[in-house]
């Protein structure tokens, strides 16, 4: 796919990609908004692993306007429900690396995770050879959480 080749320093970010773009299976995008976007993480730790992103490039919360930040916490809402209903975890991460000294592979851009957990999910796998197995395509959870995305902003 030409959305995991290397980018280079010249390049856009994934994210600006994605929010400029008109390609959402492309992009992997999930739901689109007017401050924010969520889209699928291209290196997901678990099947629906998603991220939220504010449509602005910014590095920090603290940067975000009130129309952003509201948006964007409603929209962190709905895709907890959405993976819920989806995936049926039995919980979920919820998180922002902020900078890169706290883990951020995209330190410029604000991003939210939303990982689904299941009891046991955790194996050898990353352990002794360094990969996760993931037992769902990418494209297919897109799919499965962009069509709940629409059934649920159609009921609110």
């Amino acid at each position: 796919m030409d959305t995991f080749k290397a980018e280079t320093k010249d390049d856009k970010s994934f994210i600006i990609q994605a929010i400029e773009s008109t390609d959402d299976e492309k992009y992997l995008i999930v739901a689109r908004f007017n401050y924010s976007i969520v889209l699928m993480n291209k290196y997901p730790y678990n099947n629906g692993h998603i991220l939220i992103a504010p449509n602005r490039e910014v590095a920090d919360i603290t940067l975000l306007n009130e129309s952003e930040y509201d948006e964007i916490n409603k929209v962190l809402k709905l895709a907890i429900q959405a993976v819920k209903n989806v995936y049926n975890p039995h919980g979920y991460n919820l998180g922002v690396n902020a900078g890169s000294a706290a883990g951020a592979g995209l330190p410029q851009h604000l991003h939210y995770h939303i990982v689904p957990r299941w009891n046991g999910d955790s194996n050898f796998m990353p352990t002794i050879a360094d990969v996760k197995v993931v037992s769902e395509s990418i494209i297919k959870s897109r799919k499965l959480l962009a069509d709940e995305f629409i059934k649920l902003r159609t009921n609110e």
